[in-house]
């Protein structure tokens, strides 16, 4: 509690165009990043408690969810597009001490974020049948992924409000609850899924042997539990948003949820390139998917499970890349251009040495990492492979990561979703297209390395021109 005054205290500073000492950035750009970093964390643990505990289960089951977690990531990234344009705007209110039209824009955002998830989930359910076929899946894991699919999808509502309530909070400054939150929601997975995947069973230590109930529903049971504990999580972080939140708590308080013509153009010119770059990534790695395929049952398990351990390595990144937005959107909000500049900096500093730290553990740990998700040796040793290939990449990738962050705070997504999708298309689908056939696997994650390190360098050349700085949306 004392450290969340400190931390609004010193944001107060950026709103009232107070001084900030070098020492006093450095302290709230920490005090914003470490519980961002704690919910990101958090939310990979999810997926590396489903993959560990459905890879228990067997090769084809690990590669039933692996065939369409590409898919999931879709979803997921286009209800996250669709946030940040509502809360993006709301740093900005807040930056300029505009209360009430950040509150006005929260109202609005609560409709027509819940409404484009039940648009999403309509499509998502239309497909799921089809869907493990169109990737390249087989019969024996078709049946398995689409069960998976279809769960996930049914939940969509509720993980699209559980993203709303904690980017709003997060952009007014508040890091703690929804961080808070995303570890309840990890333990509460744990349970659901112990619960759901496995039938019942004794669990017995030291002689002494205590009865679980169980479910059995195997890769369904792991959407399932997942899809319940955001559910809980949803209906928690909505409630402190709406009725506990000192900047952004709408109870008791008059103002129209139709969402204006204004606010949607808003929000659609800073998350709708945000939204095609996330379609055309995830198309990217469902193409990448469809290039595994081929090659066997062990090598979708082994790049599914590696692409999921490898995000305990970058998803501190993203952390820093939210504190980096909130810093951002509230400084130029506030019209503090020098200020802006300096937190860029900072964040982008400190996003590279933590994930340089990151990747030297992912080489070292990658054996630990992979014997926990999974028993069988060959996917195993696939999974190695991968891991300490994309090491090298971490702090190039962080630099593209928490750059990003800084032009999503600045309100500026077109150019760098541009320079995404140019990277990915021209660089690592090439490299992979030549290299797969020769290379199998390794090739896929060798393109995948040299790609995250040429995307570092360009994102680092567009932040020090600077003219990201200029798309600061005109205030209301």
């Amino acid at each position: 509690m004392i450290l969340e005054k400190k931390k609004d205290s010193l944001l107060s500073l950026i709103r009232q165009g107070q001084p900030m000492s070098l020492k006093q950035q450095l302290r709230l750009t920490v005090q914003l990043s470490m519980p961002a970093i704690m919910a990101q964390v958090s939310s990979i643990i999810m997926q590396y408690i489903d993959a560990s505990m459905v890879g228990s289960l067997g090769a084809d089951a690990s590669a039933s969810i692996g065939l369409v977690s590409t898919s999931t990531w879709l979803f997921w990234g286009v209800c996250t597009s669709a946030v940040m344009g509502f809360s993006v705007q709301v740093a900005h209110h807040l930056g300029a001490g505009n209360r009430q039209a950040a509150k006005a824009v929260l109202r609005q955002s609560i409709i027509a974020t819940l409404l484009f998830s039940v648009i999403l989930l309509g499509i998502g359910y239309g497909i799921n049948g089809a869907l493990p076929h169109w990737l390249g899946g087989d019969d024996t894991i078709a049946q398995d992924a689409s069960r998976y699919f279809c769960v996930f999808i049914l939940f969509l509502p509720a993980l699209q409000l559980n993203f709303l309530a904690g980017s709003m909070l997060r952009c007014s400054g508040n890091m703690f609850v929804p961080s808070a939150l995303n570890v309840l929601m990890c333990v509460l997975d744990v349970v659901f899924n112990l619960l759901l995947i496995f039938p019942s069973r004794e669990f017995c230590i030291g002689g002494f042997c205590l009865p679980l109930p169980g479910a059995g529903l195997g890769v369904t049971g792991a959407a399932l539990g997942t899809g319940l504990a955001e559910l809980v999580t949803a209906g928690l972080m909505m409630g402190f948003l709406c009725f506990r939140s000192s900047d952004l708590k709408l109870v008791k308080e008059r103002g129209s949820f139709l969402p204006t013509g204004k606010t949607l153009c808003k929000a659609l010119r800073i998350s709708l390139p945000m939204g095609c770059e996330h379609v055309i990534l995830c198309g990217t790695q469902i193409l990448t998917t469809v290039i595994v395929a081929p090659l066997g049952t062990f090598a979708i398990a082994a790049n599914s499970f590696a692409i999921t351990a490898e995000s305990l390595c970058y998803m501190p990144g993203y952390g820093i890349a939210d504190a980096a937005t909130t810093l951002v959107g509230q400084s130029l909000g506030a019209g503090r251009r020098d200020l802006t500049r300096r937190f860029a900096g900072i964040t982008i500093g400190m996003g590279m040495a933590v994930m340089t730290f990151m990747g030297i553990v992912l080489y070292i740990a990658a054996p630990l990492m992979m014997g926990m998700m999974t028993p069988v040796p060959e996917i195993q040793t696939l999974g190695i492979m991968a891991l300490r290939t994309e090491a090298f990449a971490e702090p190039m990738f962080a630099a593209s990561i928490v750059a990003y962050g800084v032009f999503v705070g600045a309100g500026d997504t077109l150019l760098p979703s541009a320079m995404n999708l140019c990277s990915i298309w021209l660089v690592r689908l090439t490299l992979a297209a030549i290299l797969a056939p020769e290379m199998g696997l390794q090739g896929v994650w060798l393109a995948m390395c040299i790609e995250l390190c040429f995307r570092g360098f360009i994102f680092l050349a567009r932040l020090q021109r600077g003219k990201w700085m200029k798309q600061l949306l005109p205030s209301t």
